[in-house]
């Protein structure tokens, strides 16, 4: 679903690589925690799964979709087959709650009918139906970010990531943000989150990927807590490197169109 296959970034001026040789397997349905200080390197790799940067080297295949072959005219529609929210929530100030979620499936081409079906459903999902007539100034942060996943969630992406969503909520919103996050994953979507927040990692103890200085230090895959004190691992040689290096080998490759 997700595949980073040794991927560096280095951006011009620096010294020290952003991401440094980074290998990272994540199977449909999974929920990760992305975690570690400022700078490990998070932020910069969630930029490469939204193709907002494109690596110096090394390989990226997002469901199926070699991200090489991806022309520059093709990155919106690209896009549009992930959710992504952010903790600054980008909602459409002047639109209700109803029209920014709306909005979000008028770009990707639904039809009127359909978003009046769909848009209904979504709210109902993220407990917001009796707030689709009010503006973003009238809601809570919380209640913003709902709407946030909501639009994230409308055209029923197979991958979600959130980079810090909860950063700017309280501990009990925070929670109720991250149990919505847990029930779109019921539902068969991949969840990839970045966060800061020690509680949330360590009450759900899903997976938990650790960066440091541009690599992955530690990956949990079960029952994972949060820690940022871990040691690089060292590289396995290539001919014993089981994923991603053999899943990519017969992997083909794919254009949008």
């Amino acid at each position: 679903m997700i595949l980073l296959d040794s991927v560096t970034k280095i951006y011009p001026g620096d010294h020290k690589p952003a991401l440094d040789s980074v290998s990272l397997h994540i199977e449909p349905n999974e929920f990760v925690f992305l975690v570690g200080k400022s700078g490990a390197g998070k932020s910069t790799l969630m930029k490469m799964i939204t193709k907002e940067e494109i690596p110096d080297s090394g390989k990226i295949i997002i469901g199926g979709i070699d991200l090489d072959y991806v022309k520059k005219r093709h990155i919106p529609g690209y896009r549009r087959r992930l959710g992504v929210v952010f903790q600054d929530f980008k909602l459409l100030p002047r639109r209700t709650v109803y029209e920014n979620v709306a909005f979000a499936l008028e770009i990707a081409g639904m039809s009127g009918k359909e978003i009046r079906k769909t848009v209904p459903k979504v709210l109902e999902l993220v407990d917001l139906s009796d707030q689709a007539k009010k503006f973003p100034r009238q809601l809570s942060g919380g209640q913003q970010q709902r709407v946030s996943i909501a639009r994230s969630v409308a055209r029923q992406p197979k991958i979600l990531i959130a980079d810090e969503p909860t950063a700017n909520l309280d501990k009990l919103t925070t929670e109720e943000i991250i149990q919505l996050l847990k029930k779109i994953n019921d539902f068969g979507t991949t969840i990839l989150v970045t966060t800061h927040n020690e509680g949330i990692v360590n009450t759900l103890q899903k997976r938990v990927v650790t960066m440091k200085d541009g690599k992955i230090v530690a990956d949990q895959k079960n029952g994972g807590i949060y820690k940022l004190d871990e040691t690089p691992q060292p590289k396995l040689p290539k001919h014993l490197i089981q994923t991603p290096g053999h899943a990519l080998k017969n992997k083909p490759k794919r254009i949008i169109q």
